[in-house]
């Protein structure tokens, strides 16, 4: 687990006076060195965690390294070990996890994308499929085979597992539940593994066509490591004016004060850009801005299990993501714009002063959908 995690460099040992004044000598200086080399084997003998097979849990490694310069931060004591993003994990076990757990998800979608839906509802129009319920369950069982001991964060069976774990998956095994239930083609299953509450992996698997000629292609990213589309790499794209752009947005189910200004930024909007969509599946919105092939999107009021996969995917590919006043954005938001960053300052000139107004209304803008216990770095 640990491999991904060099070895602590040991300092070079003093020169003794006696070296310094002989350093011409080469006799001399070899001898030394070699009793430099002795009393290293010696010591590391002695220290489990400078054995070769043996290499320390990072968090020890900070433990022990504070111990004796309490001064230095843990982004520094990071930076120095070289800790991935993706924590203890390597980045490529985790992100393959990942994309086999929405793979299993999508499978599962697959065979029921054009047979008959049996639907209840979690609201006046929320709406729910068997095929939901199914979709993540195929993928919790992914998730647990692989990591026991990991929290999961479902959309339709809440939280589950170690609330201590520096781990937290966010799943929406059916995102744009309405849009799959009607048929009409902008729905995905999306999967996003955080650590210590940062995006580390994340994949989407967004469904193509429509009725009798159904397709997929996978979104993936992993921390530090690109976005990808179906194996190639992906950019948001170079367009730098709203004039020239193609946004996206979305609404809650309640029509209140953030819904109606929602309505009114898609107004404005719609009127100084190419145009505002509205497809109803934030995953596969945000996926389309890593894409490039549109430049923005926004919404009010998503859920962690909406914005964990997405979130990471723009910013693998270039975007940026903040809150929509602005500032640092976490997936436990009530607020989330993304774009290709060329355009970002442009859009909040207008999205931030309205979303202001609504914390003056005493809107709550504070983190939701956080597990109580869970360990973040922020």
């Amino acid at each position: 687990m640990y491999d991904s995690v060099p070895l602590l460099a040991r300092p070079p040992p003093t020169a003794s006076p006696s070296r310094i004044k002989h350093l011409n000598t080469r006799e001399e200086e070899d001898e030394e060195e070699e009793e430099d080399e002795d009393e290293e084997e010696d010591e590391a003998s002695k220290s489990p965690f400078l054995h070769e097979s043996i290499t320390p849990p990072p968090l020890l490694l900070l433990l022990l390294i504070s111990l004796h310069a309490p001064a230095i931060s843990r982004h520094t004591l990071e930076c120095c070990l070289r800790i991935p993003k993706t924590g203890p994990i390597p980045a490529a076990e985790l992100l393959g996890v990942v994309e086999a757990a929405a793979r299993t998800g999508a499978e599962v979608v697959m065979e029921a994308v054009n047979k008959p839906r049996n639907i209840s509802y979690k609201g006046l129009t929320d709406l729910v499929t068997d095929t939901d319920k199914m979709s993540e369950s195929a993928i919790l069982e992914v998730v647990r085979k692989n990591f026991k001991g990991h929290l999961i964060l479902g959309e339709e069976g809440g939280l589950i597992g170690d609330s201590l774990s520096d781990y937290l998956w966010c799943i929406d095994p059916l995102d744009g539940t309405t849009n799959f239930a009607h048929g009409y083609p902008s729905f995905a299953v999306s999967v996003g593994v955080l650590f210590r509450g940062k995006p580390a992996a994340a994949s989407v698997v967004e469904f193509l066509g429509g009725h009798m000629c159904w397709n997929t292609r996978t979104f993936a990213a992993s921390s530090g490591g690109g976005a990808f589309c179906n194996g190639q790499k992906i950019h948001v794209s170079q367009t730098d004016q709203v004039e020239r752009s193609l946004l996206v947005t979305g609404f809650g189910y309640e029509h209140d004060d953030p819904w109606t200004t929602n309505m009114n930024l898609f107004k404005e909007f719609t009127d100084i850009s190419r145009g505002v969509r509205r497809l109803g599946a934030a995953a596969v919105d945000m996926s389309h801005v890593a894409l490039g092939i549109v430049e923005a999107y926004w919404e009010y009021r998503l859920k962690p299990w909406d914005m964990a996969a997405g979130v990471l995917i723009v910013e693998e590919a270039g975007g940026v993501v903040t809150r929509m006043d602005g500032g640092k954005f976490t997936v436990f938001d009530r607020s989330v714009l993304v774009s290709n960053g060329a355009i970002h300052e442009k859009l909040l000139e207008r999205i931030g002063p309205a979303t202001e107004e609504l914390k003056k209304k005493g809107i709550d803008f504070s983190l939701w959908f956080k597990p109580e216990n869970y360990p973040t770095d922020f």
